[in-house]
C-alpha cells in the first residue's frame, strides 16, 4: 500500500514538473509594435514599451533564478499598469515564481492566489486557461500535503 502511494506521488510530481516546463517555455510576453493602436498618444505607446521591457527584465531575472528580483519587477508592473494588460502577465509570472520548485521561498497558496486573480480580474486574457490549469494542479498538491499530514498523524497515534 505504501509503495502505491509513493508511485502516485511520483506521478503527480512528474506531471507538475512537466507542466511547469511547458508553461515556462511559452510564458514570455512581447507585444508587437503593430499591435499598438494608432489612435494612442506617444506617451501611452512609450509607457507600453516600458512595461514590455520590464516584463522582459522580469522573465530574465526569473530565468536566472533571481526570484525576489522577478517578484519585485512584476509588482512594479502591476502598480504601473492599473487593471489593463500587461498586468495579467505580471500576475501570471508571479504565480509561476511562487510555484517554482527551485524557489526556496515557494508558496503554493500565494501562487494559487495569483492565478485566481488572473482568472477573476482578467477574464478575457489569453492566460486564463493556463491559470485555471495551475489552480487545479496546485489544489491537488495542497490536498496531497494534507493527506500526507493526516497519515503522519495516524502513524504517530498508532506508534503510541
Amino acid at each position: 500500500m505504501r509503495r502505491k502511494r509513493v508511485e502516485e506521488r511520483k506521478y503527480i510530481y512528474g506531471l507538475l514538473a512537466g507542466l511547469i516546463v511547458f508553461l515556462i517555455s511559452g510564458c514570455s510576453y512581447i507585444p508587437l509594435r503593430n499591435n499598438i493602436p494608432e489612435d494612442g498618444t506617444r506617451e501611452e505607446n512609450a509607457k507600453e514599451e516600458r512595461l514590455a521591457e520590464r516584463l522582459q527584465k522580469a522573465a530574465e531575472l526569473y530565468g536566472h533564478g533571481d526570484f525576489d528580483g522577478g517578484l519585485k519587477v512584476n509588482q512594479d508592473i502591476i502598480s504601473l499598469c492599473g487593471k489593463k494588460p500587461p498586468c495579467d502577465q505580471a500576475l501570471f509570472n508571479m504565480g509561476l515564481i511562487y510555484a517554482s520548485t527551485n524557489n526556496a521561498k515557494r508558496d503554493y497558496r500565494k501562487s494559487m492566489a495569483m492565478f485566481q486573480r488572473v482568472v477573476k480580474e482578467y477574464p478575457q486574457s489569453p492566460l486564463v486557461p493556463q491559470a485555471r490549469t495551475w489552480v487545479g494542479v496546485l489544489d491537488v498538491i495542497e490536498k496531497s500535503k494534507e493527506v500526507d499530514m493526516e497519515i503522519e498523524r495516524a502513524k504517530k497515534k498508532l506508534a503510541r
